[in-house]
């Protein structure tokens, strides 16, 4: 099954009666389809049906290859929109050393500049769960080291013996794609 939409342009449009839509997206009016022809061709522009369904059918005067594009472009961010990026996810101990939590906050920044969620998780052991200060100090310290880039999506709460909580990228933020900024 093919899930390409055809797209009827210029001479393949049937309909008597047109709705006709300048490149500014200014409507122009209700013409023949002979009307809408000629004022494609004097302005060098393709008629391009936009709404097939509409009473009386929707066409725009622009470029066909402009209006490809501009749909596949349109599409592309719909389907970046609908991933919304992974969430990785980071483990500490409430008692964590200085070299391993400075290696878990670049990693965080690392996934947060590409575009990722993070999700960190704070694992009490034993007599740690008598004092959750702790891994709320540790959290505290963790989102003041990582607030250039990410930003708390959920609140910290205590799931059994973790404490939960995740960041999401800020969103002015020049996302990085192989080590290269857009």
């Amino acid at each position: 099954m093919n899930n390409r939409k055809y797209i009827r342009t210029n001479r393949q449009i049937t309909s008597p009666e047109v709705r006709l839509i300048d490149e500014d997206a200014k409507q122009i009016g209700v013409l023949s389809i002979s009307e809408a022809f000629e004022m494609a061709r004097s302005t060098g522009l393709d008629l391009v049906e936009i709404a097939p369904m509409a009473k009386p059918p929707v066409v725009k005067l622009i470029e066909f290859s402009k209006f490809k594009y501009q749909e596949a472009k349109k599409a592309k961010t719909e389907k970046k929109g609908i991933k919304g990026g992974d969430t990785k996810e980071l483990q500490l101990s409430p008692f964590i050393g200085a070299r391993d939590y400075d290696t878990r906050v670049k990693r965080a920044k690392e996934f947060l500049s590409t575009g990722n969620k993070v999700k960190i998780s704070i694992k009490f052991q034993g007599r740690q769960m008598q004092h959750p200060e702790f891994g709320n100090q540790l959290l505290d310290k963790f989102k003041k080291d990582i607030q250039e880039v990410g930003i708390i999506d959920t609140p910290p709460k205590m799931m059994g013996k973790r404490l939960m909580t995740s960041f999401r990228p800020v969103k002015n933020l020049k996302l990085k794609n192989n080590g290269k900024t857009e």
